[in-house]
């Protein structure tokens, strides 16, 4: 009985098998699982696909940014600008940068939201001869020759004097300024001429504008070489008050204001040397003799017209 048994279970099972083959002949819908190595496949392709695509993406993007906006030409000069088209050599085309240090009246200074003076108007004059806007960037004194020579900017203004060692970095144009700086004293002081000031164990007092030429000079050549102790003053008129009631030895101011208080205040004179004598011109790249060309002809033409001396005169007086 037991072997009968174990052989209907044996035939029923063979007979189970055959029925499945049957069934998988019919074919099924089912797609067959992939070998491990065949997903790895997939899986690679799958993933460089869409690294392709992610720089694609990336690619459009960054053609679509648009740069930071800078004013066109049209916007800031007119077009077919004469200069722009012979030169072209200003750091932005339709602009011309001036660097400058806002802190020297009366050449430039802040007037509100405004640098004004002398300086800045020529500059200006300057601009509107050749077609082109004026920007103006305010910067410490001792980087206008660097920001020349960089090509940051396109000309330094800045009451510049012109000396041999800036004449080795820069071009200067023509001199549109000069400036003599004038020593008052009272009549019988110690002081009787600029070797005075400079002669060694020398400790005056003296008196200046707020930073005017006088007050850099005076506070470079002599205080800093701890010959003299500075007292600023907010006018001229302040420090030759001073000068008065014997609260300093001497003034060291422009000449022609010099000359007003003089002849306000009897018992004042004037030194017959001059503390110091100064040309003051625009400072330009030596790589852009083009430009330099352009704004000189524009400045002598300024000069000669009397726009400049125009100018000079509406910030030089004696009030």
């Amino acid at each position: 009985m037991k072997k009968i048994a174990k052989t209907l279970s044996s035939i029923l099972a063979l007979a189970m098998l055959l029925m499945l083959a049957a069934c998988g002949g019919t074919g099924s819908t089912s797609s067959p699982s992939p070998s491990p190595s065949e997903s790895a496949a997939q899986e690679e392709e799958t993933d460089v696909s869409q690294d392709n695509g992610g720089e694609e993406d990336s690619s459009d993007a960054e053609d679509s940014t648009e740069p930071e906006d800078i004013a066109e030409p049209e916007d800031i000069a007119e077009p077919g600008d004469v200069v722009r088209e012979e030169t072209g050599l200003t750091v932005i085309d339709g602009v011309l940068i001036m660097g400058t240090n806002a802190a020297f009246p009366p050449y430039e200074f802040w007037d509100g939201d405004r640098i004004v003076g002398i300086d800045a108007e020529i500059a200006e004059a300057i601009a509107d001869k050749l077609g082109l806007a004026l920007l103006i960037d305010d910067m410490e004194f001792g980087s206008i020759i660097l920001a020349v020579t960089s090509g940051k900017i396109d000309m330094g203004m800045a009451g510049m004097t012109v000396t041999e060692e800036r004449m080795q970095s820069v071009n200067f144009s023509t001199s549109y300024a000069t400036g003599v700086q004038a020593v008052i004293v009272k009549e019988g002081s110690p002081i009787t001429s600029i070797d005075d000031l400079f002669a060694d164990g020398a400790n005056f007092d003296i008196g200046v504008q707020e930073s005017t030429t006088g007050d850099l000079y005076t506070t470079w050549d002599l205080e800093e070489e701890g010959l003299a102790t500075i007292f600023r003053y907010n006018k001229g008129a302040d420090a030759v008050l001073a000068l008065v009631t014997d609260k300093v030895d001497c003034v060291v101011i422009d000449n022609e204001p010099a000359k007003a208080f003089v002849a306000m205040n009897p018992g004042l004179v004037i030194l017959d040397t001059e503390f110091a004598i100064e040309d003051y011109a625009i400072a330009l790249s030596k790589d852009n003799p083009a430009l330099l060309e352009a704004v000189d002809n524009a400045l002598r033409e300024l000069i000669a017209d009397g726009t400049v001396q125009r100018i000079v005169d509406k910030y030089i007086n004696t009030d």
